[in-house]
């Protein structure tokens, strides 16, 4: 990897820990059930940013694996649920595997590089160029479900990412 990849891939590693970080000692009630309206839960959360951003944006994107290429079309609504009969160890192993998937793909690609599959069935309008605009969609999708999970969990139990009241002197 070059220098910039690694610049924006480091900032992408600290918020996957930060999704991590912030689930780290929930109840599996806590993380199964939906605090906020819209209805999804802190699993599921989880299971879209497997399969809707670690998954489909590196493999099935940048690398055109086909395994996973067409993934997005196929139902993304139903990605946002857990199936049943799935346990939390699978949905945070299968987080783990496809970051590290992820990784791989990163670490053969170049800035420059253009995406080998782009889902114009979805987007036929619009375009990310290259992996370099690829990553920065995906290290601001993640931090923006970071927050997410931030405000679920302080509502959850009052804890943050910062530990305990960030407030508090």
């Amino acid at each position: 990897m070059n220098a910039e990849l690694d610049a924006l891939k480091g900032a992408l590693d600290r918020q996957r820990e930060h999704v991590l970080g912030v689930l780290e000692g929930l109840s599996e009630e806590d993380l199964r059930r939906p605090v906020l309206p819209s209805g999804w839960s802190c699993l599921a959360l989880l299971r879209h940013l497997t399969l809707d951003v670690e998954r489909f944006w590196f493999p099935g994107v940048i690398a055109g694996e086909q395994d996973v290429a067409g993934q997005l079309a196929a139902g993304a609504e139903a990605h946002w649920y857990v199936p049943e009969g799935t346990t939390i160890d699978e949905v945070f192993a299968d987080y783990r595997a496809a970051i590290a998937r992820a990784d791989a793909v990163l670490a053969a690609a170049a800035p420059e590089q253009e995406p080998a599959a782009w889902p114009v069935e979805i987007w036929p309008t619009w375009q990310l160029p290259d992996v370099r605009h690829i990553l920065i969609h995906v290290l601001t999708e993640v931090a923006c479900h970071s927050g997410h999970l931030d405000a679920v969990r302080e509502l959850i139990d009052g804890t943050t990412w910062l530990g305990g009241n960030p407030y508090a002197g």
